[in-house]
């Protein structure tokens, strides 16, 4: 069908779709304003805490800030409030339970959309990947304490110096090139398959899990303190001085690094618009948002403070560059602590685990939406008749995601993810902007203070930390959102749904994932 006539390309690319439309598309279930403030911070604690804190603070502090990693995560938290208040006002005045696709079809238009979808793909595609790897060096650790031992070539990505305490680890007195991450692969294409026959987490299973890793953080908190506490003068001399190692060109150490950390440990935060989406529910937006999602960013910014600042006194900053630095600080408890140990390792995997299923859950679901609208090929919204998932699309997902974990540097997985998502929340400071502008008349449960200041410094706040990361993954990066440009009008713009008019694909809904989808 040819797309409606007398449009130049650039109408057809800014093409939105209404309110009214979203709010048909949404109205299969009614929403009741249960949530006070405290149920909406508890929710952000229990999206934010996952495999940032478990898998990527380790590498920020060992190449980039060394123990200054706490302030890291203050500037993180600071760009997340900028970017998290942004959310709270669009999910109060868009009747949406979806995502910031279509937060993004609905005020900029169908190419801004488009655009979001690929970002999409990279923050949790491959913050799948991401968390995969850390998956997999807890499973290494856990087993080497029962005597298992996987080919060390079979641990990690493809053409990499195996390392171990900062040091190369050795092999019959020869270094060890690694080949693939097997038992990251391995997690992924597992739970793609759970995917597509269909796995469905109960409130009490995600409740359980996210007691779970609040536990284990808070046994690791605690019995560290008791470890810290009596040594910590002989510890801050020995581990914390310098506090901020000296500069040494390139984001490494000083106060660009600790700029570049922020970048990384970014990724610990991605979860925190998990609050946003409960927007239609909670009690009173206007208060209960701010505070639920500015508090779940202070709670966990204190934890993840904590967390590093025994990580780094402990053992020295430079023998973190690992996927499971908690266990690396966790094995020099002393042997007497060695049940613990095994426990907040077990906590990990159980908790890692579960946020590689959620992750690769979104992403099929964001895939299926796109497809649904036209943008993407109809198989990926086809559901199988016997398991009624998308089979086709979440067997792509999950072997992207497999192959990304298998073969490729987990630092530079997590760079592609927060990039992707730190280029998403500015489109959503974007869309604040535009729809004040645009439709000033559009009740809002809740608004950003000191408008427009702080969508303006979100803004900013995202690209500055953007340009911290490596140029190469940000040429990657460039050449990821020139292919998807291309491949937009290749297709997108031609299969639309909205240039023809037509009405919405009768494929059946999906449903939301029961509890908290976003877990980093």
């Amino acid at each position: 069908m040819a797309s409606k006539p007398n449009r130049s390309i650039v109408e057809r690319m800014f093409a939105r779709k209404s309110i009214a439309q979203v709010q048909r598309e949404t109205q299969t279930s009614e929403l009741k304003r249960s949530l006070g403030k405290w149920n909406l911070l508890l929710l952000g604690v229990g999206c934010i805490i996952g495999a940032g804190i478990f898998v990527r603070t380790g590498s920020a502090a060992a190449l980039h800030a060394g123990p200054a990693v706490l302030l890291s995560f203050v500037v993180a938290g600071i760009v997340c409030a900028f970017a998290g208040l942004c959310y709270a006002e669009l999910s109060s005045t868009l009747p949406v339970s979806g995502s910031a696709y279509t937060y993004g079809y609905t005020t900029l238009g169908e190419f801004v959309a488009w655009i979001m979808g690929a970002l999409l793909l990279l923050e949790y595609g491959l913050a799948a990947s991401v968390v995969a790897v850390g998956w997999g060096g807890y499973v290494v650790s856990l087993l080497a304490d029962f005597g298992i031992v996987i080919p060390p070539q079979f641990t990690g990505p493809t053409g990499y110096t195996l390392m171990r305490d900062g040091a190369p680890v050795l092999v019959d007195g020869q270094t060890v090139t690694t080949i693939f991450n097997l038992p990251a692969f391995l997690i992924c294409v597992a739970l793609a398959a759970l995917l597509v026959v269909g796995v469905s987490e109960s409130a009490k299973v995600n409740n359980a899990i996210v007691a779970i890793k609040v536990s284990v953080l808070t046994a690791f908190i605690v019995v560290g303190g008791l470890i810290v506490l009596p040594n910590f003068g002989e510890l801050v001399t020995k581990n914390w001085v310098p506090f901020i190692p000296e500069n040494q060109g390139d984001g490494e150490f000083g106060v660009s690094g600790i700029i570049r950390a922020a970048s990384i440990v970014f990724f610990a935060y991605i979860g925190f618009e998990a609050v946003s989406t409960a927007g239609q529910e909670a009690k009173d937006p206007a208060k209960d948002m701010p505070f639920g999602i500015i508090g779940s960013l202070v709670v966990c910014t204190v934890i993840y403070m904590l967390v590093a600042a025994i990580m780094t006194l402990l053992v020295p900053y430079n023998t973190l560059n690992v996927p499971d630095p908690v266990a690396v600080v966790v094995d020099n408890f002393g042997p007497q602590w060695g049940w613990l140990a095994k426990i907040i390792k077990v906590g990990a995997i159980v908790g890692l685990t579960s946020v590689v299923l959620v992750l690769m859950y979104a992403q099929t679901r964001i895939f299926y939406t796109m497809a649904r609208d036209g943008l993407l090929p109809k198989v990926f919204s086809r559901v199988n008749k016997r398991f009624h998932t998308p089979a086709v699309n979440t067997v792509v997902v999950g072997l992207v995601t497999a192959m990304a974990a298998g073969f490729f540097d987990i630092n530079v997985l997590g760079d592609m993810t927060s990039v992707g998502t730190l280029a998403a929340f500015a489109i959503v400071c974007l869309s604040v902007i535009y729809l004040r502008r645009a439709a000033p008349e559009l009740p809002r449960g809740f608004k950003v203070p000191l408008y427009p200041v702080l969508p303006v410094l979100g803004i900013l706040s995202c690209l500055y930390l953007i340009t911290s990361v490596p140029m190469n993954v940000l040429m990657f990066f460039v050449y990821y959102m020139i292919g998807g440009v291309a491949l937009y009008f290749v297709y997108g713009i031609h299969n639309s749904n909205l240039q023809h008019g037509d009405p919405q694909d009768d494929a059946p809904d999906m449903g939301e994932f029961p509890g908290p989808v976003i877990e980093n």
